[in-house]
């Protein structure tokens, strides 16, 4: 673990939205009190639960029967648009969290192109796509012990906004590799398929094993439930699954080997709270988002409560703790779920909450899970249905989803339709989101998403705008003044090296990684810099440790 540098002291944040307290008030008025027993370190637990509207966290409070976990640290509301939509996607929604700048659909951890939004500054346009600084990123230069974890893959949008920087979400390629040359301490989720070369879809293209090279530098790679929980390293990184992990009630019914979101999170924070600097763990419930697209009801109530269950952990270890800021939020909204459809335009008086709810229990899996167990020929169709809690099916309502070529789809509305639930969408909506938070300088009342950054960073002492101007210099404007000559080669065209060069030295830089390799005087050497270069499709960007490399 890092023990290099001094201890800093914790700030208070400056965001003119965001409230100053060390009180969590939960939604009866009591309130409940961080244990002020010391200064130093700080640490930050960053929670999202993605793609979750209020209307699902309150069906899963009525599912449960009892209060929520984040209930008691109910604070306030966040505005998720992004620069050019009232409507955000994940990428930008991340970018902003993370870094405190707002962003455009599909971007990761880069200054946008297009701001259009009403109330957002514009941007120089010499500076669309420059990368900027995360929390995480952030606390790796303090010397603090970091950490990602993610039910879906972990080179998935709301990660990878954490973690990395790339043009486009999509490109696993470059996320998997910035995150293994990050130096994270803790990472863990699905996506190894991005981490070694193979057939599959994101398997690498590059020729590099990721696994090789985590192995390489010190961590327990481990692949299972059993595995992580028996780990006593100091740096672990955890791979589940190809790509995402299962939903928590799939999990329990038929992926046990998979460790649950809250055994996650409970480990990644007693690994990283060994560090004396302090830690910054960032912990996503992703699956809520997917289950909302698909208008599974089933599966956002399964993920909701996974997540709760993380967050139950995060305020514990806090309140013990005493300096340990926890947020928790929805990146955005998502389906337009509600309590009420059109059934019940006219009855909603007289519903009780069992005529929502009770249908609901009667499933043990979601449509993923139970989908799983359909045979090709759909011969046990009304047995997999029956998982999903459709029971009682005429044989007009199987023969129905036998020949059905949105097989999903319909089970998931034949379900809302017993359950009375609406959907007004199969996408992303554009509403405030709840707030939760807990801990000494919280966050609270309206803010910004990009608020959530700042007051992170000014907790733990970072100055993100003086992190990205350490950590992502134009390399060729900045070497070109110093008298190098340069130029990208790109022979490989899925390895592209930044080149300079001048008199006998040359500093070649690949992309995505902490290297540079110096030759001088015949002679070559490897240098590890702080933070990863970044390439954004026309410029090079990397650390000023970069430009004081010869000898």
């Amino acid at each position: 673990m890092k023990r290099n540098f001094k201890k800093k002291a914790a700030g208070i944040s400056i965001a003119a939205t965001v409230a100053v307290s060390s009180l969590a008030f939960a939604a009866n008025g009591t309130a409940t009190e961080a244990k002020d027993k010391k200064s130093e370190p700080t640490n930050v637990i960053m929670m999202v639960m993605d793609g979750t509207s209020a209307g699902a966290t309150t069906l899963a409070r009525w599912y449960k029967g009892e209060d929520l976990a984040m209930d008691s640290i109910l604070v306030g509301g966040m505005h998720t648009h992004s620069a050019e939509s009232a409507i955000t996607d994940s990428a930008p929604a991340a970018t902003a969290l993370a870094t405190g700048n707002k962003s455009n659909d599909k971007i990761i951890g880069l200054l946008p192109e297009l701001v259009n939004t009403p109330g957002v500054d514009p941007i120089d346009p010499e500076d669309t796509y420059k990368p900027v600084a995360s929390v995480l990123e952030g606390a790796e230069l303090l010397g603090k012990s970091t950490g990602i974890i993610s039910t879906s893959e972990i080179q998935h949008a709301t990660p990878a906004g954490f973690s990395a920087h790339a043009v486009h979400r999509s490109n696993y390629q470059d996320i998997a590799e910035q995150q293994v040359y990050q130096d994270i301490e803790v990472v863990l989720g699905g996506g190894k398929e991005s981490l070694a070369p193979g057939s599959t879809k994101n398997a690498r293209v590059d020729g590099e094993n990721l696994i090789d090279v985590i192995h390489e530098n010190g961590y327990d790679f481990v692949e299972s439930r059993d595995e992580l929980l028996n780990s006593t390293s100091d740096k672990l990184w955890g791979s589940f699954a190809p790509s995402a992990l299962a939903y928590e009630f799939d999990r329990q019914e038929t992926n046990e080997e998979q460790p649950s979101l809250a055994e996650m999170t409970k480990k990644g924070i007693d690994t990283l709270s060994k560090d004396e600097d302090g830690f910054f763990l960032f912990v996503e419930g992703s699956k809520v988002d997917w289950a909302a697209h698909a208008n599974d009801t089933v599966g956002i109530i399964s993920d909701v409560l996974a997540f709760d269950a993380a967050v139950q952990e995060a305020v514990d270890f806090a309140k013990e703790d005493g300096n340990t800021m926890v947020i928790a939020v929805s990146d955005h909204g998502n389906s337009g779920i509600t309590m009420g459809n059109v059934n019940t335009n006219s009855t909603y008086p007289a519903i009780p909450v069992s005529e929502y709810v009770d249908p609901l229990k009667k499933a043990v899996m979601t449509i993923e899970g139970a989908l799983k167990t359909l045979k090709s020929d759909r011969s046990n169709m009304r047995e997999a249905a029956e998982l999903y809690g459709l029971d009682n099916l005429t044989e007009e309502e199987v023969n129905t989803l036998k020949q059905s070529d949105t097989l999903a789809a319909d089970m998931a509305d034949m379900l809302a339709q017993r359950a009375n639930i609406g959907f007004s969408t199969g996408g992303h909506t554009g509403e405030d989101v709840f707030l939760y938070a807990y801990g000494p300088s919280k966050p609270s009342g309206l803010v910004d998403n990009t608020d959530i950054a700042k007051t992170m960073a000014t907790f733990m002492n970072i100055d993100l705008e003086k992190t990205t101007d350490k950590l992502f210099v134009n390399a060729k404007e900045s070497f070109e003044q110093k008298g190098y000559t340069t130029h990208i080669d790109e022979t490989d065209e899925n390895n592209p090296v930044f080149i300079a060069e001048k008199n006998k030295i040359k500093i070649e830089l690949p992309v995505n990684k902490n290297i540079a390799h110096v030759t001088q005087n015949k002679k070559t050497y490897t240098k590890m810099l702080e933070g990863v270069i970044v390439y954004n499709g026309e410029d090079f960007f990397v650390s000023k440790e970069a430009f004081n490399m010869s000898k």
